[in-house]
């Protein structure tokens, strides 16, 4: 009679694949939609099947996962600029090589999609579009896992990068001379955690193209804008807890954004605290790769906590998210087809997220076991 009485609550987990580059027409598009359609089930019932996962991810029965995959595709939008690359590329061959033409072609075919959306006009409406999607799902109950296939990693990144609420105004202070004057009415009037959309928005500052975020030099201008920031973090960030985490596969974001690496490029400092925020806040970052799959870029060395905090030199306080990479996933395919298999080796590759999944938190809670004891020594 007592169990009867009591109501569990479960939430539900959407999750939301994100297309890649060369799907900018109807063929493809529809390739696309229909490797998520049998895709997804497949994936859902992995995450269920594994014992493990199912304790960790779904918190046994605490969340469960929406049958229907969500999609956000976006490669309609640079439908128009690659077709008037492949114009110029009929241009040429009349007097070009057989063997250059057809280079160039898998080239543009292959790559173009990939660069067109790094540049910051094509990028921002689209995290835009992409902040709508996650915004529906949260007004519907609904917590989020975005999967970025290919290109879409670029997006996953973007977004995490512009929308989480990983930026105070203190922080921000020590990136940027600011004189007394702002920094004590700064230190007078707290805001809550916000992001760089927020900041953009609200006429603050913005990101130029050199990787450095500038805010106004008008003082008066920017205590304005300054004391409206909450009403922009409210409506531009990502609220907490309602994306749970990615997951990239077949990514090259290694190599189309290896700039993040370099020192001296601003930005660098920010995502410091972006990862910052990863990991104090639950959130994960998977990326699984196909072996084969030349296209597929191992992002990073699985490091523990500690070494992510000693290598961004920064403080991360009682950790529990974490960033895992693996791209060691025997597909059994070519790897001419590699890059494209991972709809058709859907079990394959279904598994593997939800193990690397588990691997990840059990990798992440081992370094800090491991720690604690070196520290008890």
């Amino acid at each position: 009679m007592l169990l009867q009485g009591v109501s569990f609550a479960q939430e539900n987990i959407s999750f939301i694949y994100i297309n890649g580059s060369n799907n900018n027409d109807e063929k493809m598009k529809n390739w696309f939609e229909k490797g998520v359609t049998k895709l997804h089930p497949v994936m859902k019932k992995s995450f269920e099947d594994n014992e493990e996962a199912a304790s960790l991810f779904l918190k046994n029965g605490e969340y469960a996962i929406n049958s229907d995959a969500r999609m956000f595709f976006w490669g309609d939008k640079s439908k128009a600029d690659l077709e008037f690359v492949e114009q110029q590329l009929d241009l040429s061959k009349a007097f070009s090589p057989t063997i250059a033409y057809g280079v160039r072609s898998l080239l543009a075919s292959c790559l173009h999609d990939a660069i067109w959306v790094q540049k910051s006009h094509h990028m921002l409406p689209i995290l835009e579009d992409l902040h709508k999607t996650v915004m529906e799902e949260y007004s519907q109950g609904n917590k989020v896992v975005l999967f970025g296939y290919s290109a879409g990693s670029f997006i996953t990144y973007e977004y995490l990068f512009n929308k989480l609420p990983y930026l105070n105004a203190p922080d921000l202070m020590k990136s940027e001379k600011v004189d007394d004057d702002i920094r004590n009415f700064i230190l007078q009037n707290p805001r809550k955690n916000s992001c760089i959309s927020a900041i953009s928005k609200a006429g603050i500052g913005a990101v130029t193209s050199d990787g450095r975020l500038r805010f106004i030099p008008d003082i008066e201008k920017f205590k304005k804008a300054y004391l409206k920031l909450d009403e922009y973090t409210d409506a531009a960030c990502i609220p907490e807890n309602a994306v749970r985490g990615i997951v990239n596969f077949a990514s090259p974001l290694v190599l189309f954004y290896s700039d993040i690496a370099d020192p001296d490029y601003e930005l660098t400092y920010y995502n410091r605290f972006m990862l910052k925020y990863m990991l104090e806040n639950d959130f994960f970052m998977l990326t699984v790769n196909f072996k084969e799959d030349p296209m597929g870029f191992p992002t990073t060395r699985n490091l523990k906590p500690s070494e992510l905090a000693q290598k961004a030199k920064i403080d991360i306080t009682n950790p529990k998210g974490f960033v895992y990479d693996n791209s060691t996933v025997w597909s059994m395919r070519t790897f001419f087809l590699a890059h494209t298999s991972y709809w058709s080796a859907r079990k394959i590759f279904s598994k593997a997220v939800a193990k690397s999944f588990v691997d990840g938190y059990k990798f992440m809670q081992q370094s800090l076991n491991n720690d604690i004891e070196k520290e008890d020594l």
